[in-house]
């Protein structure tokens, strides 16, 4: 008999898909939920890969004290009294919480309670603080609460969506591919993309706008002066609905066409375009996300576009609204609760009737009385000593936090830090002292909020595997030991799910626009089957809430929203004669944060291999694709494969923000990042680093595979480059080295140990070496040395350790680096869902599939997520003019 699937949510991306988990024979299969209204149905390949990601390799399943094993009872006795022990010596806010997107909305509530009620200190911050605190500071200012206004429909009916600091199509991807579909249905709409690159977002779009890095807040001052110009501002909203508009529209004023053109580098007609789009629709939405929010001045960027819509008066229509979107599943959860340093809970802040309120409801005397320091600041402050222990939980700061080597320093010296989390070695718990092993997706119960303002349940599907514990529950067993045992005595989330519901509606009375009161009394049923709705969810909206301020009233105390007078600013860090060249961070299709979970599918490491930079051929002839490249900061450097693009803007390069010291040598792109944050939000900065390019000079480039899982090799061979590729059954690295080993056979014999087995290898001459290593008939090794970057069939190689060539002939083939077949490799995975490769689309192209629908009918790339379909186009433009060229000759 079938196993029932079990509906949960995605772990990734702030759209927060609902998800059906189908028990397998083996494991399980992700599908889409038809009936969650974020997808519908639709999962990006990431999404689709979820099952492949629930293996136990590397897991933390017991609790650890110096990298020891202990009992739960000892470790938590650890935290306990380390924690007293600070407190006693130092003060309570000597003490530190760092929490993650990743944890439940029960998880942050429990910790944020803890942490800013009992303990009484405000350093409980997130690694939200990274990718939407901008945003939040700037919708608090505008409409005097964190209200997102929106909700995904409105980017289907919108007469014009902006897509502005967001490559939505690998960031976003079912939330883009929503858009996509409508634009489809409903050609007249126009997309507007606003991005210093091309991305595969624009593949939609009427109008790029490929803007200076930073000039953004600019940009939409010129557009509020000349719908003001123009007469499109609406007179009657302005009056009777906001403040602050004469200042605004004064400042905007300076933003003619020619400066805002020369400002933003865009041309006089380009802009003139982008302001005529903008004055057509009726119907306007503005999603935006980290090229906005990560800047020095991203508050004010954020600013900039909420006073177009409120000038024009799109805001609490359909259709229209200022979008923000997060980055992870429970950014918003985390708002919610109060995980934010500046925050105390449930929307409330820091004024003495606020404190004295959530005191009352926690029955606390020991409420902290001020925020505490955000992620920038709270990581200085431990480096400088003012902060003896802290509390991590389900993030990676040594990867993700700006100045990273800064920060691996200073948690060095930290008396006490504490890791949960879910795998045993990241860059972060090779720094703890106490490692506390968590529940991961798949295992934990509660909820997440994803960026609509949309609560759904995420579902354990999985038994907890060996000793790991959910989050509250950690936290709650720590609380009972320092003393609070009344106030955390949780026997199940949808306990503290209910007394979070209840104290956002806690003497509310429509003061505070989180307000989920209407859920205050769910039975631990009720909760376990909640469907997904929209907050707020009251007394006056008991179904919830799909749109805010349709009634024109917003969350100041005199009910009207502000405008903000914007000065803009360009970024803090300017190229120098040292570092002429800007670097810009972000996401790659296929890959999530510091890729603790994505990095354990094979799938998803064929799309894009290795951390790379991208740059315009013409800023660096001398490097080519394929070559490492040196590419260093004030503040580091990193090594990575080189990617001449020239649709990349002259003057950047895009770095991935993925690779860690797990999967790759020099890769941690923070570690480069100067931590200038928004005085306003405390944000970094890390979008606009400057940086230099130099060609790093390799003696030879190798691609090992090696039988066995990276827990069987955890320690790549010592080479100045490495990065690590998730194969199935395999593990694999490429390695290069400055210099040329004297002899191959003893070098490969230190390094892996090749002595052990029956080796075949080849001489190229003095272009490079291969190697296979048998025993007992199976292949353990397999080498392929070149003095530039050599190309085996990946695929080949790795299917012959489960499958090894049965004649002379193909060993020599395999030897060679090409399938036995004598066929060519199919290429860059192009297409992550069906393993379609760049060099099958090619031929299919050839051959005379000449659109995406008929690649997709021969191939079935394209027919699933639809993530690959951008670049589907681009190589069928690109075979098209090989073709037309061809016949021309």
């Amino acid at each position: 008999m079938k196993k029932a699937a079990i509906s949960t949510t995605c772990a990734y991306c702030g759209v927060g898909c609902g998800v059906s988990m189908q028990p397998q024979a083996e494991g399980f299969s992700a599908s889409g939920e038809v009936s969650h209204p974020a997808n519908f149905g639709r999962l990006c390949v990431k999404g689709h890969a979820l099952g492949e990601t629930l293996s136990l390799a590397g897991r933390l399943l017991q609790p650890e004290i110096d990298r020891q094993p202990v009992s739960w009872s000892k470790a938590l006795d650890a935290v306990a009294n380390g924690l007293q022990d600070v407190i006693r010596e130092f003060g309570p806010h000597a003490v530190a919480f760092y929490g993650s997107g990743q944890l439940l909305t029960e998880d942050y509530y429990v910790a944020n309670k803890l942490m800013k009620g009992f303990i009484g200190a405000g350093n409980m911050d997130t690694n939200s603080r990274l990718c939407m605190a901008s945003a939040v500071v700037g919708y608090k200012r505008a409409f005097g609460a964190d209200a997102v206004p929106c909700n995904y429909q409105d980017l289907i009916v919108a007469d014009c969506v902006i897509l502005t600091g967001s490559n939505t199509a690998w960031a976003h991807p079912v939330a883009y591919q929503r858009l996509a579909q409508a634009k489809k249905e409903r050609p007249e709409m126009r997309i507007i993309v606003i991005d210093p690159r091309q991305t595969a977002t624009c593949d939609i779009a009427d109008l790029h706008l490929p803007l200076r890095p930073g000039s953004d807040a600019a940009l939409f001052c010129g557009a509020l002066n000349a719908m003001a110009q123009s007469g499109k501002l609406d007179a009657d909203f302005l009056q009777h609905h906001t403040q602050g508009a004469d200042e605004t529209l004064l400042a905007a004023q300076d933003w003619t066409l020619a400066k805002t053109a020369s400002f933003c580098g865009l041309t006089t007609a380009q802009l003139l375009t982008f302001y005529q789009i903008i004055a057509d629709s009726d119907r306007l939405v503005t999603l935006y996300s980290m090229g906005i929010n990560q800047s020095s001045s991203g508050v004010d960027k954020c600013n900039a576009i909420i006073n177009l819509h409120l000038a024009t008066g799109k805001v609490g229509r359909e259709g229209c609204g200022p979008f923000s979107i997060t980055g992870q599943p429970n950014a918003m959860g985390g708002r919610e609760v109060g995980g934010l340093a500046n925050q105390l809970a449930s929307h409330m802040g820091f004024t003495p009737e606020e404190i004295d309120r959530v005191g009352r409801f926690w029955m606390s005397d020991n409420v902290t009385q001020s925020p505490g320091l955000n992620a920038v600041d709270l990581f200085r402050a431990i480096e400088e000593g003012q902060i003896k222990a802290v509390w991590i939980m389900g993030t990676n700061p040594l990867v993700s936090l700006p100045d990273a080597d800064r920060v691996r320093a200073g948690l060095a010296r930290c008396p006490l830090v504490i890791v949960s989390d879910i795998m045993r070695d990241t860059d972060t718990t090779r720094a703890a002292h106490i490692c506390l092993p968590a529940l991961g997706w798949g295992e934990k119960n509660g909820t997440v909020t994803n960026s609509e303002r949309c609560i759904s349940r995420q579902r354990a599907f999985l038994p907890a595997p060996g000793e790991a514990k959910p989050d509250w529950w950690i936290l709650s067993q720590v609380a009972q030991r320092l003393g609070f045992a009344d106030a955390f005595a949780y026997q199940h989330p949808a306990e503290i799910f209910r007394e979070h519901a209840a104290l956002s509606g806690f003497e509310n009375h429509g003061s505070r626009a989180f307000d989920i009161s209407g859920l205050a009394q769910l039975t631990n049923f009720q909760w376990d089957s909640m469907r997904p709705l929209q907050w707020p969810v009251n007394a006056a909206n008991p179904q919830g809430t799909a749109r805010l301020f349709t009634d024109l009233q917003f969350f100041h105390p005199d009910g009207k929203a502000r405008l903000i007078a914007i000065t803009p600013q360009l970024p803090m860090n300017q190229p120098t004669t040292a570092y002429p060249l800007v670097m810009n961070t972000g996401r790659v299709r296929d890959q999530w944060h510091t890729m603790t979970r994505t990095g354990k599918s094979a799938r998803l490491m064929q799309h894009i291999s290795e951390p790379f930079c991208q740059f315009h051929p013409d800023d660096a002839p001398h490097i080519h694709s394929g070559d490492l490249v040196r590419v260093a900061s004030s503040h580091g450097w990193l090594l990575l494969r080189a990617q001449p693009d020239s649709l990349q803007p002259r003057g950047s390069v895009f770095v991935p923000m993925h690779w860690n010291s797990q999967f790759s040598q020099q890769a941690r792109v923070d570690a480069l990042i100067e931590a200038h944050v928004d005085p306003l939000s405390g944000q970094p900065e890390s979008k606009h680093m400057p940086v230099s390019l130099r060609h790093w000079k390799a003696a030879w480039q190798a691609e090992v595979f090696m039988r066995g899982s990276h827990e069987d090799h955890p320690m790549p061979p010592a080479t100045a480059y490495w990065s690590r590729i998730t194969q199935p059954g395999v593990t694999h690295y490429t390695l290069a080295d400055s210099s040329m080993p004297e002899d191959w056979m003893a070098w490969l014999s230190e390094h892996v140990g090749t002595d052990r087995w029956v080796c075949q290898s080849a001489r190229l001459g003095d272009e490079g070496f291969n190697l296979l290593a048998w025993s007992e008939g199976e292949l353990q090794l397999a080498f392929y040395a070149h003095r530039q970057h050599p190309a085996p069939d990946r695929q080949a190689v790795v299917a012959a350790f489960t499958q090894p060539p049965g004649t002379a002939q193909h060993r020599l083939a395999l030897l060679a680096g090409i399938a036995a077949s004598g066929k060519a490799p199919t290429g860059a995975m192009i297409c992550s869902c069906f393993a379609v490769g760049e060099r099958v689309i090619a031929d299919a192209i050839r051959q005379g599939c000449h659109s995406v629908q008929q690649l997709g009918a021969q191939l079935k790339c394209g027919t699933c997520c639809g993530s690959c379909i951008p670049e589907l186009k681009k190589i069928i433009v690109g075979q098209l003019a090989t073709l037309t060229a061809g016949e021309d000759q």
